[in-house]
């Protein structure tokens, strides 16, 4: 493929003008000039420049199959010029919809009987908020409103779906909305207590779960809702005790369990969800991302039998989107899941380049800067710290995420900084090769860090 010339500096300057971007510091990014990405091809983006980065975060989490699928730029297209858009409000539906709802129940865990299609994460997480009040009014608990989530969740950006979340700092733009409380998060790492082991850690952040139901009052408890693995605060593996106890928990007191599979679903974890992989039978599972490998914005709710036939009994459910379902999403959906089905992707990262990518980071603990490594299939992180033995990490104003990040890219590499963990999760195309070189890239950052933050 040729690349097409562009004038960075011109595309810069419109870009400072006009464009403001999601989760930027606007005036700091402009002072360095912004990256302006051209092209991808599997594993790689291209910049205007024309740099050749190996993508270690799959866009956001998304872009399971990798990028330059041209099967799916011609299901769109076909899908546009047969039907491009159309509504399933009112008693109507269409083709590319139904098939991906039913394609889709195939694959769930066998409780799933429905899907409710949105366009993002965020949304179906807002949806999520309706449906398990809605629930609980049709079945005459009116009461039943609250919502428990995590410290250090992530939901997604909207009013509810970031009250969901529990990041400090995205709560103090705006505020919460009401009836939403947070417990502890199961991060062994950050959160044990002195010589507590993980699996002792994970049994107590699963019972300050039981503990925040109590003192909200069992009768006023609608969900928990937590990620698998928790993506966005830097890859929170939990310890092997902590979904089996919260599991007993919702069921003792009766509230509906949801997992946010945004980030795990579709192959991450070498199944199709990571309920799979960890044991976890949820009420309602959120989707989106690799659900269209983010070739299409998309989303949705996995919807169990138990909670489907409160709500199709309860009437109508006054809730929806424009683009819920959009006929070319849903076919390019569709398409996407077909691949990671057809092409085993799933069995790939389940037996080969999964258990690959964990050995390759292990290696990184004998790095000075590297405290712990963790991760589960297709996902990792790596936690910088000061002090090995006590866990200490790096003062916040070092930036030492950022450091190493900005050192990252300038090799040839996108990892993400969260805090002081550096977070990875690659297309589910990657081969061991592209992974050795991730690693390589990896040390090298490293050690570039290690000589300016020591100096």
């Amino acid at each position: 493929m040729n690349a097409k010339q562009h004038d960075t500096k011109a595309l810069q300057e419109l870009d400072r003008q006009h464009y403001m971007h999601p989760f930027t510091d606007s005036k700091a990014m402009h002072e360095k000039g912004t990256r302006i990405i051209t092209r991808a091809d599997g594993c790689y983006i291209y910049d205007s420049e024309g740099g050749k980065v190996l993508d270690g975060m799959a866009g956001l989490w998304c872009v399971n199959i990798g990028y330059g699928r041209n099967e799916l730029a011609d299901v769109a297209a076909q899908q546009m010029r047969e039907l491009p858009y159309y509504n399933s409000f009112f008693g109507t539906a269409h083709p590319p919809v139904i098939k991906l709802a039913a394609q889709l129940k195939k694959l769930a865990p066998k409780h799933i009987s429905h899907v409710f299609f949105t366009g993002s994460g965020s949304e179906s997480n807002d949806t999520n908020v309706r449906m398990v009040r809605h629930y609980w009014q049709a079945k005459g608990q009116p009461t039943k409103r609250i919502i428990i989530s995590r410290d250090n969740a992530y939901h997604g950006s909207t009013m509810a779906s970031m009250s969901l979340g529990g990041m400090k700092g995205m709560h103090s733009q705006g505020g919460i909305i009401d009836g939403i409380e947070h417990i502890m998060q199961p991060h062994w790492y950050h959160e044990a207590l002195p010589g507590e082991t993980e699996d002792e850690l994970g049994l107590r952040a699963a019972q300050a779960l039981e503990t925040k139901i109590i003192e909200c009052g069992v009768d006023n408890v609608a969900a928990f809702i937590g990620e698998p693995v928790q993506g966005a605060g830097a890859v929170i593996v939990p310890p092997s005790t902590y979904w089996p106890e919260i599991q007993r928990i919702c069921k003792k007191y009766d509230i509906l369990l949801i997992a946010d599979e945004v980030i795990t679903g579709f192959g991450r974890t070498g199944n199709w969800f990571a309920s799979e992989t960890l044991g976890i039978e949820a009420d309602l599972m959120t989707i989106a991302k690799g659900l269209s490998s983010g070739y299409m914005p998309i989303g949705g709710v996995l919807i169990s039998e138990r909670v489907a036939k409160v709500v199709i009994e309860g009437g109508e459910f006054a809730h929806g989107y424009t683009y819920s379902g959009h006929p070319v999403a849903a076919a390019v959906a569709s398409a996407n899941v077909s691949i990671i089905e057809n092409e085993g992707m799933i069995d790939q990262v389940r037996d080969v380049t999964g258990p690959y990518l964990q050995q390759r980071l292990a290696e990184l603990l004998d790095h000075p800067l590297v405290g712990q490594v963790r991760g589960i299939g297709l996902m990792g992180a790596i936690e910088l710290v000061k002090d090995k033995q006590s866990h200490a990490n790096y003062p916040k104003e070092v930036g030492i995420g950022g450091i190493c990040r900005d050192y990252a890219l300038a090799n040839g590499l996108v990892m993400r900084a969260v805090g002081e963990s550096m977070i990875m999760c690659p297309p589910l195309i990657i081969s061991k090769l592209e992974i050795d070189e991730l690693i390589e890239i990896t040390k090298k950052s490293l050690d570039q860090t290690l000589t300016q933050v020591e100096g």
